[in-house]
C-alpha cells in the first residue's frame, strides 16, 4: 500500500503555467499572446477578448505544437483583433511627461505634466494635471491613475444614487469598480454593486443607466419584462445607451487596459 506522503504527492493538483510570446500576423503586425497550460484543458484553443490573444494548451501539449496551432489560425485571429480592437480602439500606454491627453467622461482632456515629491493626478477648469517625481516608476504612476479614475467614477455615483434610492428595497451594500473584459455591472446576491471602472471614460448618460440597470436588480433579479419596465420608469433613454455600448464599449475597455497595463 502506497504510503500517505505517496499519495498526496499524485493527487497534488497541477498548477497554470502562464507565459507570453510573440507573434506576427499576415499584415506585419507583431502583437503578444497570452500562453497558458490549464490542467483541464483537452485540446488547444485560440480565444480573443478586449484583453488581447490567448493560447491555452493542454498541459502535455509541446510548444511546437501550440506555435503551428497560431500559424494555422492566423487570419481567424488577425479577424477576431480587428474585430475586439479596431484601430480606433487603439491607445498608447501612458508615458511619462509624453501624453498629451486622457479621456474622461466621454471627452479627451488635456493631460500637464509638472515636477513634485510625490506621484498625484487632480482634475480643474484647465484639464488634467500630473504631478511626477523624477524617479517614479510608470507602475506606480499608473496606479496613481487608476485611483484618481476611481475616484471620479465614486463621485459620479454619489452624485446620482440618491436620486434613485426611492422605491428600491434597500441601498447597495457596497460599490466595488473593477476592470471588466466583458460586463459592464453586476449586483451580487448580498446587494454588492460592481461597476466596470472603464464606465468613467463613457458618456455621463450612458454610465448612468449602467447604474440605474443594476439597481434594478434589487427589484427584479433577472431579465424579465418586470425588471425591464423597472429600467423604463427610472431611466427612458436606456435604447440610446445599451446602442452606444454596442458601438462604442470595445474602446472603451480597451482604452482603459491600454492605459493601465505595462
Amino acid at each position: 500500500m502506497p504510503s500517505l506522503l505517496h499519495r498526496l504527492i499524485a493527487r497534488a493538483p497541477q498548477r497554470l503555467q502562464r507565459d507570453t510570446l510573440e507573434f506576427e500576423l499576415d499584415d506585419g503586425r507583431r502583437i503578444e499572446v497570452q500562453r497558458v497550460r490549464h490542467p483541464r484543458a483537452r485540446r488547444l484553443k485560440l480565444s480573443v477578448d478586449e484583453r488581447g490573444a490567448r493560447l491555452t494548451l493542454p498541459m502535455r501539449a509541446s510548444l511546437v505544437a501550440g506555435e503551428r496551432f497560431l500559424h494555422e489560425h492566423r487570419t481567424w485571429l488577425s479577424a477576431q483583433l480587428e474585430r475586439h480592437l479596431p484601430a480606433d480602439a487603439a491607445v498608447a500606454a501612458l508615458v511619462p511627461g509624453e501624453t498629451t491627453s486622457l479621456p474622461l467622461r466621454g471627452q479627451s482632456l488635456p493631460l500637464h505634466w509638472q515636477p513634485g515629491r510625490y506621484i498625484r493626478i487632480t482634475r480643474d477648469d484647465d484639464g488634467i494635471h500630473a504631478q511626477l517625481p523624477a524617479r517614479a516608476s510608470e507602475a506606480a504612476l499608473r496606479r496613481a491613475l487608476r485611483g484618481f479614475y476611481e475616484a471620479e467614477a465614486r463621485a459620479d455615483v454619489g452624485r446620482w444614487l440618491p436620486a434613485y434610492l426611492p422605491g428600491l428595497p434597500r441601498a447597495p451594500r457596497q460599490l466595488r469598480l473593477k476592470v471588466m473584459s466583458s460586463q459592464w455591472g453586476s449586483l451580487a446576491p448580498d446587494g454588492s454593486l460592481a461597476l466596470d471602472l472603464a464606465l468613467v471614460l463613457a458618456r455621463p448618460s450612458a454610465f448612468e443607466y449602467v447604474l440605474v440597470h443594476e439597481l434594478c436588480h434589487l427589484l427584479q433579479a433577472n431579465h424579465s419584462p418586470a425588471f425591464w419596465r423597472e429600467v423604463e420608469l427610472r431611466f427612458p433613454a436606456w435604447r440610446e445607451e445599451r446602442a452606444y455600448f454596442h458601438r462604442d464599449g470595445r474602446s472603451l475597455k480597451a482604452t482603459l487596459r491600454g492605459l493601465l497595463s505595462d
